[in-house]
């Protein structure tokens, strides 16, 4: 339970994200990660480098504001910053001791999502299941058979 339900989470995350159209989609993921970033700040468990780390989230938060792409990288330096946290034994949530582990498994799913575009689930899933059967005609022929 400990890998599959912060699977779970960024898979949710980003089908209910996938909700929004674009450029809204974008910009709002774009917030997210920049609040996600922030969110050990008050910790301290790194002294002035929580400070760079919280620097660098923005920097690529606001380049994400036009790209998925610096989105996704975001997500990832978020996801490595967990696991930092989580070996020293300090959780985002400090009641919640695994809460930085989920956190690393659940943000490369985002990042993954990001950095593919951010691509809407809902259409990629009806999109698969509107598609008929693959066609049995050879490559290079037509549907007259010439």
């Amino acid at each position: 339970m400990t890998v599959l339900a912060p699977i779970l989470i960024g898979t949710v995350y980003a089908f209910l994200m996938s909700l929004l159209r674009e450029p809204a989609r974008r910009r709002l993921n774009a917030v997210m990660v920049a609040g996600a970033g922030a969110a050990y700040l008050s910790s301290g468990s790194f002294g002035p480098w929580e400070f760079v780390f919280t620097a660098a989230i923005t920097y690529c938060a606001y380049r994400g504001l036009d790209s998925y792409g610096w989105i996704g990288i975001a997500w990832l330096l978020h996801a490595a910053w967990d696991v930092l946290h989580h070996l020293r034994g300090a959780p985002i949530i400090p009641f919640a001791s695994h809460s930085s582990l989920g956190c690393a498994i659940c943000d490369p799913v985002i990042a993954l999502w990001c950095l593919r575009g951010g691509p809407s689930l809902p259409g990629l899933i009806s999109s698969c299941f509107s598609q008929g059967p693959p066609s049995t005609t050879a490559a290079g022929s037509d549907a007259t058979g010439a």
